[in-house]
């Protein structure tokens, strides 16, 4: 199988950038828990529920930009 890797891309860039996406998607775990905590029936706060979830898409989103940003560089 032949690799589709750019000579252009440093692999320490592929490195810092797949670190990003790492902690991207760490970070939307986090507020994915906190959205489930606060959405309890026994906590019941649906507004801050809804803050963490979507706190939770938007940190997802970013990972999925990085991700692409690195299928273009051929990481």
């Amino acid at each position: 199988m032949t690799s589709c890797r750019f000579d252009n891309w440093d692999t320490l860039s592929e490195e810092i950038v797949n670190k990003q996406i790492t902690i991207e998607y760490w970070a939307s775990l986090q507020y994915h828990m906190m959205w489930s905590y606060f959405d309890r029936s026994d906590v019941g706060l649906k507004n801050i529920a809804e803050f963490f979830k979507k706190s939770s898409e938007e940190e997802r989103e970013h990972a999925h930009k990085l991700m692409e940003y690195q299928n273009l560089r051929g990481g």
